[in-house]
């Protein structure tokens, strides 16, 4: 059940692809969305609002929060690349936000952090949040720091925020790593519906994944969220084997959580 709790909502990086998925679903949750990201994100529909804003210029920042009750964090730099543009997207980007966010007197932040955070897992262990991050790149160390970001501005103002670590969000699988990491487009609708709507949500950090039969996370210490994934990979595992071929244990990439990540660079800056 979606509860429309929040009078305004922004959503930023609502030109990307999750930012796509949710735009319309988040309406359900608020009387007005405000849209934000650094590309076009085209006209206002019904009950929204859109604010051109570049996450590393802190007065558009600014402008873009002032005036929300709740803010669903998708922007930002979302791949492993070149240290300049993940440095002011995310962590520049994410402490434009939180400032904003305590100036404004905002209260709650859905964080979209990444399954990255902690890359270097294998895909033997089992981990909970409370395990120590393991970054596999740049981009995760980036999560990582919005992560800790987080976690001070709600010890020191009072900012509740859910860190979503997210998994793979796409229609349906596409390898056999996604068959632990997927999170459908309907379960990322209803965590972030979890995290905005739940009473007492303090600093969280989550796993965002359906209810996969495979699965590398333990999200029991976000029970009091109320997330309950309907979806799962499982219907999908017998095409998904089919068409893909076993893991070669001799390559990092399919033997660490984080898959191609960890080989991923170095990458050089323009």
């Amino acid at each position: 059940m979606t509860l429309q709790i929040h009078d305004k909502i922004l959503l930023t990086g609502a030109a990307g692809a999750l930012g796509q998925v949710l735009r319309e679903r988040l309406k359900a949750n608020c009387k007005v969305l405000r849209v934000s990201d650094l590309n076009d994100v085209g006209a206002a529909a019904d009950r929204e609002e859109v604010v051109q804003a570049d996450l590393g210029d802190a007065a558009a920042v600014d402008r873009a929060v002032a005036g929300v009750n709740a803010i669903v964090h998708l922007g930002g730099y979302s791949v492993e690349g070149p240290f300049e543009p993940i440095l002011q997207a995310n962590i520049v980007g994410v402490y434009n936000l939180y400032e904003a966010a305590r100036k404004h007197g905002v209260r709650r932040v859905v964080f979209a952090s990444s399954n990255h955070v902690t890359g270097f897992y294998r895909q033997s262990d089992t981990i909970t949040p409370a395990h120590p991050a393991r970054p596999d790149g740049l981009y995760g160390v980036s999560k990582a720091f919005g992560e800790d970001l987080s976690r001070f501005y709600f010890e020191r103002y009072g900012i509740e925020t859910a860190c979503l670590r997210i998994g793979s969000s796409f229609p349906e699988p596409r390898d056999r790593r996604m068959l632990a990491t997927w999170l459908s487009h309907g379960d990322l609708h209803r965590l972030v519906s979890a995290c905005l709507d739940t009473p007492v949500l303090g600093h969280a950090i989550i796993y965002g994944v359906s209810d996969n039969a495979v699965t590398w996370w333990d999200n029991s210490s976000a029970k009091h969220i109320g997330y309950r994934p309907q979806d799962s990979s499982d219907p999908f595992r017998e095409a998904v084997y089919a068409r893909t071929t076993p893991p070669d244990l001799s390559d990092p990439a399919a033997v660490c959580q984080g898959g191609a990540f960890v080989t991923a660079g170095p990458f050089e800056s323009k």
